[in-house]
């Protein structure tokens, strides 16, 4: 009994791992800069499934995406529809406070933000899809 003890001290200890976060990001088959975001995702620690369709505005409508937030491409990700080129560190905090939304958008393909080429050359405003009001500034 004293020789097992040990053992289950060290296994208890050791580092578990910890599962990738699964996210389905649906993009248009000609657009290169959503495959860039899937990257971006992927570093973060998300298991990506990459679905190109010719059909992205079903997608939008069936998230509930208002044409005014609409960005590149929408991924699905713990319930939540993240629209758009939404910086890691918002898409975290969405997963970790666990608002009563429905997604969150930067809306439109904004220089500089994750998966878009160029400088940033101002402040990303990231919405709630619901009530389309701020949910962070970046």
């Amino acid at each position: 009994m004293h020789r097992i003890a040990p053992i289950l001290i060290l296994l208890a200890a050791a580092p578990q791992a910890v599962a990738a976060v699964p996210a389905t990001l649906y993009r248009s088959p000609e657009c290169g800069c959503c495959v860039e975001y899937a990257a971006h995702l992927r570093a973060g620690g998300f298991d990506v499934d990459v679905v190109s369709t010719d059909d992205l505005a079903a997608i939008k409508a069936k998230h509930r995406v208002p044409e005014a937030l609409e960005g590149c491409h929408t991924t699905l990700i713990g319930g939540y529809a993240i629209e758009g080129h939404v910086p890691l560190a918002v898409v975290n905090r969405l997963l970790a406070d666990k608002p009563r939304i429905s997604g969150i958008s930067l809306p439109g393909m904004p220089a500089g933000s994750p998966g878009m080429g160029g400088a940033k050359t101002g402040r990303f405003v990231i919405y709630e899809l619901d009530r389309q009001k701020v949910y962070s500034v970046e």
